[in-house]
């Protein structure tokens, strides 16, 4: 085992020799320990199981009902007036929109056909 020589402040050795104490190990022990674990959590295989720790952390959930359902509904939430798939959103989540949604799709839709001049830009003279 290779010795090193570290400068801590004085607030983080004083941490370090009362957390040692409570735990009744070595300064360097806890140290060694600190390292290893630090190490652990940042090698690709740790980024790996956190992905296998997440998946399915919500399969035990009862209060959502659904999960597909509550997924389809959460993004149809955020759904725009100028969004393509705006008039099949609202017929499926109708209690998601509003009656200025439906004004804002409908200036929407104007100004797609035409109905709105285009403001002509102020040339540069």
């Amino acid at each position: 085992m290779t010795r090193i020589l570290a400068d801590l402040p004085d607030d983080d050795i004083k941490w370090l020799d009362q957390l040692a104490a409570e735990q009744g190990k070595s300064r360097a022990q806890v140290l060694r320990e600190a390292v290893a674990e630090y190490r652990a959590e940042t090698t690709p295989a740790a980024a790996k199981e956190w992905l296998s720790v997440g998946f399915g952390a919500w399969k035990e959930r009862t209060d959502l009902g659904d999960a597909v359902e509550w997924q389809r509904r959460e993004r149809a939430a955020s759904t725009r007036p100028w969004d393509d798939d705006y008039e099949e959103v609202r017929a499926e989540f109708p209690d998601l929109f509003d009656e200025e949604d439906d004004r804002q799709r409908q200036i929407h839709l104007d100004m797609l056909a035409g109905k709105y001049p285009t403001p002509k830009k102020p040339s540069r003279k």
